[in-house]
């Protein structure tokens, strides 16, 4: 049970635990409990709820930071953007930290996140010590892997629906002052995935460490590896938050054995891909130079773009435009496809000439990973000691003869391949297929122990069913 007033617990977490705590009273009995926020990293739709909500304003800082253990104790909707801004001075960061600044440490284990240190950290719940978790019942429990274990366990990608973290104690690492880079280009698809294989195994290239790995596919034929090394050797180092644009300093010409360097401070290197939402701030014109030049520089992050989608689900606006187009014969409306997926290793060259051929989406991120934990998480199962390629695609496409056709198509293409994806965006899978992919007796268990009365959502009606 959570016990307020330790040393790791501020009177001013322990304040929002109590408003927390009050909030989840004041829902009506057989209401179901949900969040009072407002923003989300989730893409998908979701209805909106006319009861009140759980008050988490005081859950969104950083309780305590020791540098000698190497352990953070942060509140449960701390965004990385402030965990980051805590652990740096120390020299210190999280073991893996997600692209976007917006992103939540409770959200990213209570979810999924990946970034380039997953090949050698695996992914953020890993890092995660101890965690307070309020529960269904409205009870705030310990959870450790000796605590409640089951769910500790069975808490990633429950996407709240076991119960939102309050307090998590998670690893850190230590960090340089800058990033070396290195981008190597590949013209064909089973050249790059045995480098990336080599490096994840070796932690190196060609005598040289990394410490940081991931890639971009633009096409089969143009597709980079990015390898960062840790160093505090001092030099000049490049700004992807002015003009400049991280995705595009990747590419070089072939025939470069020895690949294009760069160099970033490590916090421009953790957020590299914040300035642009990866590439997907094109949508807005934000990457056209005339536009840039006026598009105000602190109005270039993840943080805003999400806003302009926000606008966009709620109003339609995208389809409302697509129908003024329409001509004879009538112009296709869009399928959103927002995805990330992960594929053995082995299968990654076969499941990006098939997308490559299937979904014209480009340019796709690449980020490899390997589970820390040598049990895996029933959640998310899968397998230890395996490496897999986490395969980011976010965009839309000419919609198909039915819903979620493109979709339903990449979901069946990944389950061929023995991989997962993440459920941040829409699902399609049957309840049977979606409970034998996603650990459902693990589930329905903990969720009968911590969520008797059934006063969170499911899993499936969240991730699928979009209620």
């Amino acid at each position: 049970m959570w016990v307020p007033a330790t040393d790791a617990r501020s009177t001013t977490h322990d304040a929002g635990v109590e408003r927390l705590l009050a909030s989840y009273r004041a829902i009506p009995a057989g209401a179901t409990v949900r969040l009072a926020k407002k923003t989300s990293n989730l893409f998908r739709a979701r209805r909106r709820s006319t009861t009140p909500g759980l008050d988490v304003s005081g859950l969104c800082g950083v309780i305590a930071v020791d540098p000698v253990a190497r352990t953070a104790d942060v509140a449960g909707m701390c965004s990385y953007q402030d965990l980051v801004a805590a652990t740096l001075p120390h020299g210190l960061s999280p073991l893996v930290v997600p692209q976007l600044k917006t992103i939540t440490l409770g959200g990213a284990v209570t979810g999924l996140g990946i970034e380039a240190a997953s090949f050698r950290n695996g992914l953020p719940h890993e890092s995660v010590l101890e965690m307070d978790v309020l529960t269904g019942a409205g009870e705030v429990v310990t959870a450790s892997p000796t605590e409640h274990p089951e769910l500790f366990r069975a808490f990633p990608n429950s996407y709240g629906t076991l119960g939102y973290s309050v307090r998590l104690r998670i690893e850190l690492e230590p960090v340089e002052p800058f990033v070396a880079l290195r981008h190597l280009r590949f013209d064909s698809l089973p050249e790059l995935v045995a480098a990336m294989d080599g490096i994840v195994e070796t932690r190196g290239y060609a005598g040289q460490p990394v410490d940081y790995l991931d890639g971009v596919m633009f096409s089969p034929t143009e597709c980079y590896l990015c390898l960062g090394t840790r160093t505090a050797a001092p030099g000049p180092v490049s700004d992807y938050t002015g003009r400049d644009i991280y995705y595009r300093s990747i590419q070089h010409p072939a025939g470069r054995p020895a690949g294009k360097t760069d160099r970033l401070t490590i916090a421009d290197y953790l957020w590299r891909w914040d300035t642009d939402w990866f590439w997907c701030s094109r949508v807005f014109g934000a990457q056209h130079p005339r536009i840039r030049r006026c598009w105000p520089r602190r109005y270039r992050n993840s943080r805003v773009y999400r806003k302009l989608v926000d606008v966009d689900q709620r109003y339609d606006i995208g389809d409302r435009i697509e129908r003024r187009r329409l001509t004879r014969p009538p112009a296709p409306l869009r399928e959103r496809v927002v995805q990330d997926i992960e594929v053995p290793i082995d299968r990654t060259a076969e499941f990006l000439t098939w997308f490559a051929g299937t979904v014209p989406i480009e340019p796709v991120w690449l980020c490899p990973l390997r589970l820390r934990d040598a049990d895996g998480w029933p959640l998310y199962p899968i397998r230890p000691g395996r490496s897999y390629v986490n395969v980011g695609f976010w965009s839309s496409v000419p919609a198909g003869p039915a819903p979620g056709h493109t979709n339903r198509l990449i979901e069946a293409k990944v389950a061929e391949l023995g991989g997962h994806k993440s459920l941040y965006s829409e699902a399609f899978y049957p309840r049977e297929e979606f409970d034998e992919l996603y650990g459902g007796p693990a589930y329905r268990a903990a969720k009968a122990a911590y969520d008797p009365d059934s006063r969170l959502l499911d899993l499936y009606a969240k991730a699928v069913q979009r209620q």
